[in-house]
């Protein structure tokens, strides 16, 4: 197979995106019949470096349907299989895409980014490009599509930073990863490794295509081509022209897996020593982070607790399985400094123990039973710690984490733990703190800044909006409005303020549907199942 990677000359001047466009077509028209494969670079219809978000949609404006129908044609001429990415016009605006066509110009596949890079994520008023990025929140299995035999791959710019899916690409058995790219801040050094590290992790072929910033530029071009052994076949530099080189996608590379072991790949060789403690939690079995799923939501109140006994594992595996955004629960700490879940700080309602759970060590607490009070069902269950929880959810929902020692202003409020146990399970993205007292928030974040916070109620009977103010002057992103101590008002200068408002709580569906209309961002519930069908029901019909 013949490949052809196109590597066309990028300014950092606005100006010329004319002459940058027309020499990126000079070159595309260079390509003959003799090449099987052609790849263009990333956004081939944004040629020039933009200086703001307006400009960038002018480029695509402009010279989109231009290389669309270029790419389309050059494919059929050629009879080459080609790849090129320009924006994709989506319900939303648009999506950073490649295009993928067979030999006779037509498209049979479109790959959507699958990590957009900040800069496309943000939206023009923060300086970004504001490109439709919604559906890469959502799980989906590596995109993959079979043409002639191949099994093609795909990853853009900002993708090849996450080794996290170089195994998720490698399991679906690639002979081609097509890489439509810029990386305009990564040495040329930096860019051979990983290109290498990709291909040796994949058993794959990397067609890469890039652009070049000039003869004397130490960061981007580099369009590239690497075997599966990890050899740069073909390395342009910052040359501007065509990149031409043959290669046999089905040649694969094996070796021993371990001394005297038997021939595989490289990936399966890993994939036998993996130890998934070791690994931050990815792919199926996670949710987007508290920044960027999507609202309303119903959060599980100390878990599905109309089910099993509340603060329980049960209790918060049934609403996780069942697909609650979100789960509630209450922290505490035993006499001997162990973070664990219980709404109460007395065990007589919900264990047989009695006393205060700060008087016991947590060794002391596992003598009492959590669970038969609830039903005999759930006989022998115990307390549960912190880490418990962060150890079997982590990342699978939001936690809405309730901490009691705060509000009690206990003498040692362990800002410390608590963060490390957050950041040891990477779960700072995905749960946030909730506490009525100001105080132990300020603090909290002075520690740990990237965690949210979330205010909750003081007392504060009569001024409706006194939560809102406390959250502003906190600069936390949440409010727990607490039920009936709020309006209409409340929620509309919450609204006003960029302060998203969760409601505790509402185990009547109509109730909860009533306060989705009022604009509430998260209902609390300890009837998860009705009251999230009711809801999801009520935002589908619109």
């Amino acid at each position: 197979m013949k490949v052809c990677v196109i590597q066309p000359r990028y300014s950092m001047d606005y100006s010329e995106a004319d002459a940058c466009f027309r020499e990126m077509l000079d070159l595309i028209d260079r390509c003959d019949d003799t090449m099987d494969l052609i790849v263009l670079p990333e956004y081939g219809d944004v040629p020039v470096a933009t200086p703001d978000g307006a400009a960038f949609r002018a480029c695509v404006e402009k010279y989109n349907a231009v290389i669309a129908e270029k790419a389309a044609a050059t494919a059929k001429r050629c009879h080459a299989l080609l790849f090129a990415n320009y924006a994709q016009k989506t319900e939303r605006g648009f999506a950073n895409a490649t295009h993928a066509f067979d030999r006779e110009g037509n498209e049979i596949g479109v790959y959507l980014k699958a990590h957009p890079a900040p800069s496309e994520v943000k939206t023009m008023a923060q300086g970004g490009n504001e490109l439709d990025c919604a559906y890469s929140y959502d799980y989906a299995p590596p995109y993959v599509i079979e043409v002639e035999g191949l099994r093609v791959g795909f990853m853009t710019c900002y993708d090849f930073y996450m080794y996290e899916m170089f195994p998720a690409l490698a399991r679906q058995n690639v002979d081609l990863i097509i890489g439509c790219s810029h990386q305009r801040t990564d040495t040329h050094a930096s860019l051979e490794i990983i290109g290498k590290f990709l291909c040796y992790n994949t058993n794959a072929y990397l067609v890469r295509s890039a652009v070049s910033m000039g003869p004397d530029s130490a960061v981007c071009g580099c369009s590239m081509v690497v075997s599966p052994r990890g050899e740069m076949l073909l390395n342009m530099k910052n040359d501007v022209g065509l990149g031409v080189i043959e290669i046999d996608p089905a040649k694969k590379y094996f070796k021993p897996a371990g001394f005297k072991g038997a021939m595989k790949a490289h990936w399966q060789y890993i994939d036998e020593g993996r130890r998934p403690w070791l690994y931050r939690p990815a792919g199926s079995m996670t949710l987007a982070d508290d920044d960027h799923l999507p609202y309303p939501r119903i959060c599980a109140h100390r878990g599905f607790n109309s089910i099993a006994p509340e603060n329980s594992m049960p209790a918060y595996g049934a609403a996780v399985a069942l697909g609650a955004e979100e789960i509630e629960f209450d922290i505490w700490s035993t006499k001997d400094g162990v973070l664990v879940s219980s709404h109460d700080n007395t065990l007589d309602r919900v264990s047989t123990g009695t006393g205060r759970i700060g008087d016991y060590t947590f060794e002391e607490l596992q003598a009492f039973d959590f669970g038969v009070k609830t039903g005999e069902a759930f006989t022998g269950l115990k307390i549960i710690r912190f880490e418990d929880i962060l150890k079997k959810f982590a990342c699978a929902t939001i936690m809405n984490i309730h901490v009691k020692i705060w509000d009690d202003m206990s003498a040692d409020p362990m800002y410390e733990e608590i963060a490390r146990l957050i950041h040891q399970y990477g779960a700072e993205k995905h749960c946030y703190m909730m506490s009525s007292t100001d105080q132990r928030l300020r603090e909290f974040h002075e520690i740990a800044p990237e965690i949210n916070r979330c205010v909750g109620w003081d007392g504060n009977r009569t001024d409706m909006l006194r939560m809102i103010d406390r959250a502003l002057a906190l600069g936390a992103e949440k409010v727990q409005l607490f039920k009936p101590f709020f309006d209409q008002s409340s929620v509309d200068y919450a609204k006003k303020n960029g302060i998203l408002t969760n409601v505790f709580f509402a185990d009547d569906p109509e109730e909860a549907v009533r306060y989705i209309d009022m604009g509430i961002d998260c209902i609390l519930t300890n009837d998860y199942l009705r009251v999230s069908n009711a809801v999801r029901a009520h935002v589908k019909k619109g």
